[in-house]
């Protein structure tokens, strides 16, 4: 059973204290950002998680894509929309990819760019890679305050363009080397959501990637389970520490393929869960869908949570799967 992240981890910024990071803060090109990633990083790898994320650093998963997206803009740590929504030219987060990956390789020579997540139907045994991640077209639709250009009651022609741009984002990670793209996508479980668009958009973004698309779906997912089985995703995501409720889900369900992100440790709470109750959650999972088809991560991001904190669920989740296996 592989172990991942859903996607952010804890994030300080960083002044420069050294006379080299003062220059080049001085010079415009000292990354604050940076060491927060680089511990981001080493501590997903010194807990032992087989399929890493860059800690998504850069502000919430909102800001990181809003803020660069031509057509949108962030103030107050709200997105807007007041334009057409067009590609870019370039990555919003190849570049920080890059940088994790090289992190990681320093640690562990397991990690890889050229490996295959899964081997038929079964992921690899002791995979190590990253995973790139995209905030999702509805929920970038659905967060966002439309001021022009587009009709505040017709949301889908939204949905859309974002689909065609992230598509964009998507191919540049998936060139980058990631083993597995996420799309994330908590609105989905809202009701807020017209979930044939969000389908539509999501095999926009699927179409022609060479690697596995995962879905990160957080809340309820009862009443859309059976939606969410139709989007054209290799692993559905969601959380089952938290929502408990959702496991019964997973009971005498055609999977149709995919495997299952099996959210077992709470992000919501810097209480850090015993092995036991971790493996409650996952042997349930593994009852009802096997083994062969779970991957075990936290319920959703981290961002909120002290380091220490994040560290210790991250552990004692690594630890619970070598335990069950």
């Amino acid at each position: 059973m592989l172990t991942t992240v859903v996607g952010s981890y804890p994030a300080k910024m960083q002044k420069p204290e050294s006379i080299k990071e003062k220059l080049r803060a001085t010079l415009g090109s000292y990354d604050s950002f940076q060491p927060a990633m680089e511990q981001a990083v080493k501590d997903q790898v010194n807990a032992g998680i087989d399929l890493i994320s860059d800690g998504q650093v850069r502000g919430n998963m909102l800001e990181i894509f809003a803020g660069s997206i031509p057509g949108m803009y962030v103030e107050d740590n709200k997105p807007f929309i007041n334009g057409k929504i067009t590609p870019l030219s370039h990555s919003i987060c190849v570049n920080d990819i890059k940088r994790a990956l090289a992190t990681a390789k320093k640690i562990s020579s397991k990690f890889k760019t050229d490996l295959t997540l899964f081997d038929g139907d079964v992921f690899q045994e002791n995979f190590k890679g990253i995973k790139g991640i995209i905030t999702g077209p509805t929920t970038l639709t659905l967060s966002s305050m439309i001021e022009g250009f587009y009709d505040k009651d017709k949301k889908e022609e939204v949905v859309i363009d974002l689909a065609w741009v992230l598509k964009k984002e998507a191919e540049y990670l998936d060139n980058a080397g990631v083993a597995v793209i996420q799309i994330d996508e908590p609105f989905l479980s809202t009701g807020m959501a017209d979930l044939k668009v969000a389908r539509k958009a999501v095999e926009i973004i699927s179409k022609n990637l060479t690697v596995p698309l995962a879905m990160h779906v957080c809340g309820d997912l009862n009443e859309i389970w059976g939606e969410l089985l139709r989007f054209k995703v290799d692993i559905l995501d969601g959380e089952f520490a938290g929502q408990s409720k959702n496991l019964q889900i997973l009971e005498n369900t055609n999977l149709r393929g995919k495997k299952i992100g099996l959210g077992c440790v709470d992000n919501k709470t810097d209480i850090v869960e015993s092995k036991e109750q971790v493996a409650e959650i996952l042997n349930k999972g593994i009852e009802s869908v096997g083994k062969d088809n779970i991957i075990a991560d936290p319920d959703c991001g981290m961002r909120m949570r002290t380091r220490e904190a994040a560290f210790s669920k991250l552990k004692v989740m690594v630890e619970t799967v070598k335990w069950l296996s």
